[in-house]
């Protein structure tokens, strides 16, 4: 029988905090260093991080499991390379929302190819979440191609997340971690060598940024959320990770003086209410976190 579903929850939203957290120094870093050799140099930190913590699992994990973690991985950098093609071609604000978009095909992908149950709670959670997206990043626009791509991205995050459902509970978190984080760094140090990008970074905030999301946000950050995810159904996770974008937009507003809008802070709002209707634990942490004094 499943465990409690609500009892590692908390823990997932400080990993969305986290999330948000690296669109700060991640902007400033990709201004000055190649994306996909600083997405390289980052799961293959992420990978050195998780490697002397995974060697032992690894050994004893079956055949089966190094294929769920290493497929596992490959929607992980599909989901990433495909995000970053569709950026190129489309709006910031239609990447955002149609990224958030896996938020509804996880329920639907799991419950295709698992038969996971979705309580009408996370379902109502679900269309709140996707109300507070289009006012937090607007109408979409820009380039069909572009959107295409976004939504490919959103499919990929979705399977992954999905896929997690059906393999956290089973295999090793520390082993599939690892495969996942490995497997992305061989995708995105095979494509920064193609482009010719891949070279070792000069700069102080280029490497604060690849420790941040290397070591905290992909290592700490993915290995909570397998954790999470062998005690919880993908529906639910995939909610609570929508807080990454209320969070990222907090976080722009504090550190990088950003507008948001009454129509963005809306949309943040109706997002926390999503999650404080479907998922109870995440809802505790968030109150402890506003009483939490500065």
């Amino acid at each position: 029988m499943r465990r409690a579903l609500t009892t590692p929850m908390p823990a997932l939203v400080a990993v969305t905090a986290i999330w948000g957290y690296t669109f700060v120094p991640v902007q400033k870093a990709v201004a000055i260093y190649p994306l996909f050799a600083f997405l390289a140099v980052r799961f293959a930190i992420s990978s050195l991080a998780l490697a002397p913590f995974a060697v032992r699992p690894l050994r004893v994990m079956p055949r089966m499991g190094l294929l769920a973690g290493a497929g596992a991985g490959s929607l992980l950098a599909a989901a990433y390379a495909l995000q970053t093609a569709g950026l190129h071609r489309t709006t910031v604000a239609s990447t955002g929302f149609i990224t958030g978009l896996y938020v509804v095909l996880t329920p639907l992908i799991a419950l295709a190819l698992f038969r996971t149950p979705v309580a009408a709670a996370v379902w109502a959670g679900v269309v709140l979440a996707i109300v507070g997206l289009l006012l937090l990043n607007g109408v979409p626009g820009g380039s069909a191609a572009g959107n295409a791509l976004v939504l490919g991205n959103a499919v990929a995050q979705a399977c992954q997340i999905a896929s997690m459902e059906r393999f956290a509970p089973r295999y090793d978190p520390r082993a599939l971690t690892f495969l996942q984080m490995a497997v992305s760094c061989l995708a995105f140090t095979v494509i920064a060598l193609l482009q010719g990008d891949l070279s070792v970074p000069n700069d102080g905030s280029v490497w604060y940024a690849l420790v941040v999301t290397g070591v905290f946000a992909g290592a700490l950050g993915y290995l909570v959320a397998t954790w999470v995810q062998s005690r919880t159904t993908a529906a639910r996770a995939a909610l609570v990770f929508t807080l990454e974008a209320p969070f990222a937009a907090l976080f722009g507003v504090v550190l990088l003086s950003e507008h948001l809008g009454v129509a963005g802070w809306l949309g943040c709002g109706i997002m926390l209410a999503g999650i404080l209707l479907a998922e109870p634990a995440a809802a505790a942490t968030l109150r402890r976190l506003a009483r939490r004094p500065a």
